[in-house]
């Protein structure tokens, strides 16, 4: 029987729970601390349904989840030994070991990017070239969303304030209004934007190129050292996770993901049905690109993406000199074999 875990205390102290053990077979258990870097729950899903389900527990893991300030604190925790997981960005990790820190990621847990180019789907607009001459709405002027999608026309050659135009029309319920108004071709939408969109009854079409995709988020991480003297806790670790992943992409188990999701950010569900929007949007991140090598896989040219745009936009001060030592796949597939 799996762990119900009806807690709706904050992160830390919900995920102590996740280790409960069973009397005379109860396991030795090891205790990890997780460093996250913002509070979240439906985000987290996988995470929190392997908590709540008792994954952790059956791989004799307890996991004490902690929320920093985001992944710049994550890895200082890392490095500092004061946390054994954490839950960077690519960005800030490459940064990190520029800076001489040995921090890897293990998983690939946000695999496609949490910005994209959308338009309404029955608009008859296929690719970003479509957009031409069209207006492109934006929640504020200076977001980080707003560069994905500058970066998206610039490899179009398409230039702003010429070939398309950019307007501030603001977050949820504005963003309806500008396509409903007609005053927005298409817009630069973060996650939770997607969700209210769709929420709202705007049927979407993503036209984010596929290689744009692949700036993927944040994932799993370990120092090498944690990593090489504690292989088996990496390989639990993992393995509760995609059975978290594969629990709540089941439709059968949306309801207790839903709950159990609370353990990580309880307000985040108070509106029940922009929660299942919100839970929807983080289904499609999570998706690995190529499904076939599983979850958690990280594709090198990916890796590769991400540092030449770093470099160019002096982000990192030159290209790393083994850029294969930031990230591991040697765990995929013991991860993924897991039932």
């Amino acid at each position: 029987m799996p762990l119900r875990r009806q807690v709706l205390a904050g992160t830390a102290a919900a995920a102590v729970l996740a280790a409960l053990t069973f009397g005379a077979e109860a396991q030795e258990t090891t205790k990890v601390t997780l460093a996250l870097p913002s509070p979240g729950g439906i985000g987290y899903f996988a995470l929190y349904n392997a908590i709540a389900e008792g994954y952790f527990a059956e791989e004799g893991i307890e996991v004490d989840v902690q929320s920093v300030n985001g992944s710049a604190q994550v890895l200082q925790v890392l490095a500092a030994g004061q946390a054994q997981f954490g839950h960077p960005g690519p960005g800030p990790l490459l940064n990190a070991r520029e800076a001489g820190e040995d921090i890897v990621y293990i998983y690939n847990y946000f695999a496609s990017s949490q910005f994209s180019l959308v338009a309404e789907s029955d608009s008859g607009f296929s690719s970003p070239e479509d957009l031409k001459g069209k207006v492109v709405g934006v929640g504020t002027s200076d977001g980080a969303e707003v560069a994905f999608v500058r970066s998206i026309f610039d490899s179009y050659g398409m230039k702003d304030g010429e070939d398309y135009t950019f307007l501030t029309v603001g977050e949820g319920g504005m963003a309806v209004a500008g396509f409903m108004q007609d005053s927005i071709d298409a817009f630069a939408s973060d996650t939770a934007g997607m969700a209210t969109l769709r929420l709202r009854g705007i049927d979407l079409a993503n036209l984010t190129p596929p290689e744009f995709k692949g700036y993927f988020g944040n994932g799993y991480a370990v120092t090498r050292e944690f990593m090489e003297e504690n292989r088996d806790v990496v390989e639990g670790f993992g393995r509760a996770i995609v059975r978290g992943m594969r629990f709540g992409t089941d439709p059968e188990h949306r309801e207790e993901t839903m709950e159990n999701a609370k353990l990580g950010n309880p307000q985040q569900l108070e509106d029940k049905e922009f929660a299942s929007a919100l839970l929807d949007t983080y289904f499609y991140l999570t998706t690995p690109a190529d499904p076939a090598k599983g979850y958690g896989y990280q594709n090198p040219e990916s890796w590769e993406r991400w540092q030449a745009t770093l470099v160019e936009s002096g982000d990192l001060d030159a290209p790393l000199p083994d850029l294969t030592r930031a990230y591991t796949n040697q765990f995929i597939e013991i991860w993924n074999a897991a039932e």
